[in-house]
């Protein structure tokens, strides 16, 4: 659980002893900033998460996106002080981490799927991350240490970003900007991080988790790299000494016992990581699901024939593929991974148009599902039909315009047409989504220049003027 104000921290807290932490503690993170309004902290949160797609492996796969998205929303369906939209990003990464940032973002490093045995451990993740946001911990954070220095929060928002993305040069720009006054700050983040675990632990209850993955995740994570001379990155950050893991099981036993069922939607996700995402990956994982499937473990047999099926298609076994799938179709026809990796088996053996006749009929279920539009329009284009292509996702990105994927696939759907203002318009912002804002200015330009209706300039003209307000606050905060 990689939190970004603790980065520069981490050393110092390694040593720090936590504070024991009772059923009377205050709600830390409740009060108001007064430096920093929910309006700013929403600025921030947006230049960020241009930032993290500028600087970091942000996926974007559509199916692991919504259950991530769905998980979030899950639990924040039992948050209290939700204040503005969260969003959920992944990064591919095979570590250990987690982290939040101001405006409701959270980010979720694919190691922890790897590493996470049940949804309940992840959620737990989640729910300490999300409480970090909810809580204000880091705007509050940010507020304290600007009244003794002499750079303003807009500075400290910048080096906070930049720990993020960068953590080397990260731990350099915060200990110059806080001027290494730690023990305060060790303080102020030690208190955090019990209220983070306290209310995430009843966050993750009241969502329907089992409120024994807190601790047992983290016991696991001890017991691991107790004696690593490297350990991952969440555990610098993050310490857990035997008094934390206590604490976390101790208010655990204060809930009733939730025995749960394997979540067939995290094994699903996990197997897709594995096959498709993870960085030390093989081109032998079919025969591991094989194997498991074989076995009997711990993996559900539906999720091990999913991530078998991925695996055939990675070495070009389509029909195998195939036939896992629509073995897996006949149980959970409605299932969003299923249904995409029919798509992919489907395009890959240029079997167009029974992929768009399958998404469109699932379309009428669910008409506006991201993975079921994205999927649509990359098969539409595929099969040749790009002003079919774009027409889907220009109306869908009225409605979602921070979607990259989506604006990346627009753009490609009308490079072969006539409309070179709409390609540059597509270009522009998917430019800005990924914190390119010399280029997405001068391809609005061209976009505005080219356009052969008024009202349409205008409009462009307009927009114009945003994304250059937009790259001096985004300079602003890089640098």
């Amino acid at each position: 659980m990689y939190r970004t104000l603790s980065l520069a921290l981490a050393m110092a807290l390694t040593a720090a002893q936590p504070a024991q932490a009772d059923n009377s503690l205050p709600d830390i993170g409740t009060a108001g900033v007064s430096a920093m309004s929910v309006e700013r902290e929403v600025r921030f949160g947006d230049a960020f998460s241009r930032f993290a797609r500028a600087n970091q492996p942000v996926v974007d796969d559509p199916v692991l996106n919504e259950y991530i998205s769905d998980l979030g929303l899950k639990l924040l369906s039992q948050a209290d002080s939700v204040r503005f939209p969260f969003r959920f990003l992944l990064i591919r990464d095979d570590s250990i981490n987690a982290s939040a940032f101001l405006g409701g973002v959270v980010q979720l490093h694919t190691g922890l799927f790897l590493y996470a045995e049940s949804e309940s451990e992840l959620a737990s993740v989640l729910a300490h991350e999300i409480t970090h946001v909810t809580q204000r911990h880091i705007a509050r954070y940010l507020e304290s240490q600007s009244r003794g220095t002499p750079l303003t929060i807009a500075g400290l928002v910048g080096s906070v970003a930049l720990a993020v993305v960068n953590p080397q040069a990260g731990m350099a720009a915060l200990q110059t900007t806080l001027g290494l006054r730690m023990q305060s700050a060790i303080n102020y983040t030690r208190d955090n991080e019990f209220e983070a675990d306290r209310l995430g632990l009843r966050l993750l209850y009241n969502a329907g988790f089992d409120p024994n993955a807190m601790a047992g995740f983290f016991q696991k994570l001890s017991d691991k790299y107790q004696f690593a001379s490297t350990p991952p990155q969440m555990l610098l950050t993050h310490p857990l000494p035997a008094s934390r893991i206590a604490e976390a099981r101790s208010r655990a036993a204060e809930y009733a016992a939730r025995p749960l069922s394997p979540s067939l939607d995290f094994q699903l996700a996990k197997a897709r990581i594995m096959v498709r995402l993870q960085q030390a990956g093989t081109t032998e994982q079919h025969r591991y699901f094989e194997q498991q499937i074989k076995a009997g473990g711990a993996w559900l047999p539906d999720a091990a024939r999913y991530g078998q099926a991925l695996g055939l298609m990675e070495i070009n076994q389509h029909q195998q593929a195939r036939t896992l799938l629509m073995q897996l179709a006949e149980r959970h026809g409605g299932n969003l991974f299923v249904l995409d990796a029919l798509t992919d088996v489907d395009n890959a053996e240029g079997r167009h148009e029974a992929a768009i006749a399958r998404l469109e009929q699932a379309r009428r279920r669910l008409p506006d599902n991201t993975v079921i539009m994205i999927n649509l329009a990359d098969s539409l284009l595929q099969a040749g039909r790009n002003q079919d292509a774009a027409a889907l996702l220009d109306d869908y990105l009225r409605r979602r315009p921070d979607a990259a994927l989506a604006w990346e696939l627009l753009a490609q759907s009308l490079r072969p047409l006539s409309d070179e203002s709409a390609f540059r318009r597509a270009q522009a912002e998917l430019a800005a989504l990924k914190g390119r804002y010399d280029v997405a200015v001068q391809q609005m330009e061209l976009a505005a220049t080219l356009s052969q209706d008024a009202m349409q300039r205008a409009r462009l003209g307009a927009r114009l003027e945003q994304l250059r307000q937009q790259q001096q606050e985004w300079d602003a905060l890089r640098n």
